[in-house]
């Protein structure tokens, strides 16, 4: 089996020395490598994990190549707004800027045919994928505000091929858990898009773009994708068992890139260079169609806004910008 440490192709980073980065869903997988390349350049990078022990386990990986690694851990579960309150309060305590931003963390539950619901009954994909990150970076602001942050979202293959379903947002007819993550990886791709905007007429100071990873090869692809039926799901599987894909490591690059690199811009996608961006180093990619649409992107802000019970500062609408 290939080391999910291997890599084919690196990408080089500024010294981050002094620079605060927090990435969610880094206990393990991509995540994890994109803590290790932000700390490897020198940011003292933040871990908001689910489980302590896996979050542990992560630093402890990371410190054994890179032995002064700043790295801590902070509790999170997307899937529950009070714990993204709490996350909140705790980065709010802690009161430094945060200067880097990868909002990674996600999940599909493939082959499980069944709708699962979050603790505030919320279909899971949307919430864990989407909502959390909207809530926690609507409560998080000033600190992103004051590092003038660059925040990267981790979008999807699935974001070019699915869309929202506005009728039925949280998919309680015809659920598919397929459906649910593009879904919900659209919506993460446009609220990014839709932050940088509204940090632009608001001068936030905050800056967005989107990555994807293409396929990573991990222990729980294989067994995720082995039972679905789906032609898309279908085409992943077989890409993998061909080899065309990267390993965690890979996978991380095109995130690591989009966050840190000076080369990358704001409202860019970056993704894998390679075969059908399957795979390789990353490239600035076309945005896809549902993700660069302005008004679903404001409709799924103000949408999500009532749904998480959470507010962002007004912004002027933007036709009434430069009228007296």
């Amino acid at each position: 089996m290939v080391s999910p440490r291997t890599s084919r192709w690196n990408v080089r980073l500024p010294d981050l020395a002094g620079s605060r980065a927090l990435v969610t869903g880094a206990s393990d997988g991509v995540g994890v490598e994109i803590a290790r390349g932000l700390a490897g350049a020198g940011a003292d990078v933040v871990l908001p994990v689910r489980t302590r022990a896996k979050g542990e386990r992560a630093i402890a990986g990371i410190r054994a190549e890179l032995p002064r690694a700043s790295i801590d851990l902070v509790d999170l579960d997307l899937a529950d707004l009070g714990s993204v309150r709490r996350c909140a309060e705790a980065l709010h305590t802690d009161g430094r800027a945060i200067d880097l931003v990868v909002l990674n963390a996600g999940m599909i539950a493939l082959g499980q045919r069944q709708r699962s619901t979050s603790v505030d009954g919320l279909e899971l994909h949307f919430q864990t994928n989407h909502l959390g990150h909207f809530a926690l970076v609507a409560a998080i602001l000033p600190l992103l505000s004051r590092g003038r942050a660059r925040v990267t979202a981790q979008s999807s293959l699935a974001a070019a091929h699915l869309g929202i379903h506005w009728d039925d947002l949280q998919l309680e007819r015809g659920y598919s858990a397929f459906k649910a993550y593009g879904a919900s990886k659209v919506a993460l791709s446009l609220f990014a898009l839709e932050l940088g905007r509204r940090s632009d007429a608001a001068g936030w100071g905050i800056t967005t773009n989107l990555s994807h990873p293409g396929i990573a090869i991990t222990n729980i692809g294989p067994a995720a994708l082995r039972d679905s039926r789906r032609v898309g799901v279908r085409i992943a599987r077989r890409a993998m068992e061909a080899g065309v894909g990267g390993t965690p490591a890979e996978a991380s690059l095109t995130a690591q890139f989009a966050v840190a690199s000076p080369d990358a811009a704001p409202g860019t996608l970056y993704g894998p260079g390679g075969f059908m961006h399957l795979q390789g180093p990353p490239r600035p990619q076309p945005i896809y169609r549902r993700v660069s649409d302005v008004a679903a992107a404001e409709r799924i802000w103000a949408i999500s806004e009532q749904i998480a019970g959470v507010r962002f500062p007004a912004v002027v609408a933007r036709g009434d910008q430069g009228s007296s």
